[in-house]
C-alpha cells in the first residue's frame, strides 16, 4: 500500500516534491526500510533489540499538502 501511496504522491506532485526520505518499519520485516527520492526502498540495518519501530518520512517542497500527506500516510499503517 505504501508503494502504491508513494507512486502516486510523486506522480502528481512531481514538479513540487523536491526530496523526499524516510525509514519504515515494514510488517514481517526485521530490517529497516530506507525509501529516497526515487523510491528505491532498500533493507537497512536490522532493527536493535528495544528500539522503537517507527516509520518517518520528510518530504522537501513547494505547496506540499501537510495533511494530506499525513494522512495518506496514516492509512498505509497495517492495524493488528
Amino acid at each position: 500500500q505504501v508503494n502504491y501511496w508513494l507512486g502516486g504522491l510523486i506522480e502528481v506532485k512531481s514538479n513540487d516534491l523536491y526530496r523526499m526520505k524516510g525509514v519504515l518499519a515494514i510488517k514481517d520485516f526485521d530490517k529497516r526500510f530506507g525509501v529516497h527520492m526515487l523510491f528505491e526502498g532498500m533493507p537497512d540495518r536490522p532493527w536493535k533489540e528495544g528500539e522503537l519501530r517507527v516509520s518517518k518520512m520528510v518530504f522537501i517542497g513547494k505547496d506540499l499538502d501537510r495533511a494530506l500527506i499525513e494522512e495518506g500516510f496514516r492509512e498505509c499503517i497495517v492495524k493488528e
